[in-house]
């Protein structure tokens, strides 16, 4: 087999290694709360379909308003700040899902080396001739004896010292691909994380829907608000318009002796309180703008705004509400606890795994040579793959302390979870009953307010024909002001009380589209049981 076959085969081999998971296996908790919403008298009757999917459009129906919050989903800075978040936490999770591969580096690298030696060196006496010859010593020449046809002798001289230079140039071409510590997950403790990380990213999804749905709920309502504000205004005015027709006319049976001035004193009493609500419902106007145009992240259009409170109602839709309470589960904080239940679960099978060894691969496939031309052919080609097991003997109880820990944190998600699903419920069983028996308290208020501007009109009559007192007038009047602002009052909290219902069910929880793009992985399958 050739080395780089053999060495893809180890490569791809590591990769694939992820034998288990240590994470216990997850199933969704049973909720808390009984299978059903509370029944009684101050309760609607309910069907038996459950709550149908529904969009702010269907309960929302005012055109106006559906511009406002049109506006709103593209301007509002807490949501911008929410799909930063998605996008932050999907980075998140596509980093820590990296850990899955190798990294392979490549490397490319150039050296030039120049070196240089000198050395001295000295003449050597020259020993006995040679026959016939001249005699020659290391370093230097010796003039040596000659014997006719034998061995002459002769003395060699002393050799003259030289210096000598050596240099030496080196390059050195290198092209490498490696793998550096890449862990082999055999234990599952990569994968854990990298679920727990998945989890968080759709985890902050629902928290971003949750942002959503309180925008939609928060803008419907202080739009509600400003026609409840505009309505009650309009009685101010109305009724500073009437007191001041009322001092007149008292002022002028004082003049003619008919009537005593605590007739005048009352009638501006009326007058004074009307002007000081008119004042007042001026500011809290001006204020419910403010508040509308936080929420848009822009300025509002007076035109999309109501008129009156009747303006405000007229086009709300009822929100119908089914039996079964699992409607719940799609509630944006209930989704949001459960996966970060899902995700410290996940953690579990990781701190589990760091009681086993851990396997890592070093893995380096390159070029070396000493010229250019030959670095891609001979024997330039090197490898070397180093696998290596590390193994905690002692670590004083942290690895099983960090299981406790996980586990415990688990143990508060669960907790959370299931208190979130009772919030819910009982949230939700308020805004029912609520709804229950606001439609009746309207009715009475509205046939009280008949009743005291019957007894208004009853009461000024006699008081200019001088049956009764001005007093008897003055009472019917603060009781018709009253009783206009507790209708108007009271319409406000049924169309508050569709708008926490819209909510508290779930509403519309679907985030408009993004450019984040599909996210690829599954969503995991799936309270939390021991393996």
């Amino acid at each position: 087999m050739r080395p780089t076959f053999r060495l893809s085969v180890t490569l791809l081999a590591a990769s694939t290694l992820t034998a288990c998971s240590l994470a216990p296996t997850y199933v969704r908790p049973v909720p808390p709360v009984p299978a059903s919403w509370p029944v009684g008298d101050a309760y609607l009757r309910q069907t038996e379909a459950p709550l149908p999917s529904v969009t702010y459009r269907d309960v929302f129906r005012d055109v106006r308003l559906q511009q406002i919050i049109d506006q709103a989903l593209v301007n509002n800075r807490d949501l911008r700040v929410a799909v930063a978040n998605i996008e932050a936490t999907r980075a998140q999770y596509r980093i820590q899902r990296a850990d899955l591969l190798p990294q392979l580096d490549a490397t490319g690298s150039y050296s030039f080396r120049r070196s240089s030696n000198s050395g001295v060196t000295t003449g050597v006496p020259i020993g006995p001739g040679n026959t016939g010859g001249n005699g020659t010593g290391t370093g230097g020449t010796g003039a040596g004896g000659v014997g006719p046809g034998g061995a002459g002798t002769g003395t060699g001289g002393t050799g003259v010292g030289g210096t000598t230079n050596f240099s030496n140039n080196r390059s050195n071409f290198n092209v490498q691909l490696g793998v550096t510590a890449f862990e082999i997950d055999l234990f599952g403790r990569v994968r854990s994380l990298t679920s727990a990380a998945l989890n968080r990213y759709f985890g902050q999804e629902a928290t971003a829907r949750a942002t959503r749905l309180t925008l939609v709920g928060d803008i419907a309502t202080a739009w509600v608000t400003y026609g409840s504000d505009a309505s009650l205004l309009k009685i101010a005015e109305d009724t500073a318009t009437s007191a001041q027709r009322s001092v007149q006319l008292t002022r002028a049976r004082l003049a003619g002796g008919v009537s005593p001035r605590s007739d005048v004193r009352q009638a501006e009493q009326v007058l004074e309180t009307a002007q000081a609500d008119l004042a007042q419902q001026r500011t809290l106007l001006a204020q419910d703008v403010n508040a509308l145009q936080r929420l848009v992240g822009a300025p509002v259009d007076p035109t999309l705004l109501p008129a009156s409170i009747d303006d405000a109602t007229t086009k709300l839709g009822e929100l119908p509400a089914g039996l079964d309470s699992g409607i719940l589960l799609r509630r944006p904080d209930v989704v949001q606890a459960e996966y970060e239940l899902r995700a410290t679960n996940a953690e579990i099978g990781a701190a589990r795994a760091e009681l086993f060894p851990r396997v890592a691969l070093t893995a380096v496939v390159g070029f070396a040579s000493t010229a250019l031309r030959t670095l891609f052919s001979g024997g330039a080609f090197n490898y070397s793959v180093a696998p290596n097991v590390s193994y905690p003997i002692f670590r004083a109880g942290a690895g099983r302390a960090g299981v406790d820990f996980s586990q415990a944190q688990r143990d508060a998600a669960l907790a959370t979870y299931e208190g979130t699903i009772q919030t819910a419920f009982r949230e939700v069983s308020d805004a029912l009953a609520r709804r229950g028996t606001i439609t009746d308290q309207l009715s009475a208020n509205r046939r009280f307010l008949d009743a005291a501007s019957d007894t208004l009109q009853l009461a000024n009559a006699r008081y200019r024909g001088g049956i009764d007192t001005y007093l008897t007038s003055l009472d019917a009047q603060r009781s018709f002001y009253t009783a206009q602002r507790t209708v108007v009052q009271t319409q406000l909290v049924r169309a508050s009380n569709l708008v926490t219902l819209y909510q508290t069910l779930g509403g519309d929880s679907q985030l408009e589209a993004t450019e984040r793009g599909p996210v690829t992985p599954t969503e995991p399958a799936g309270a939390v049981t021991q393996p």
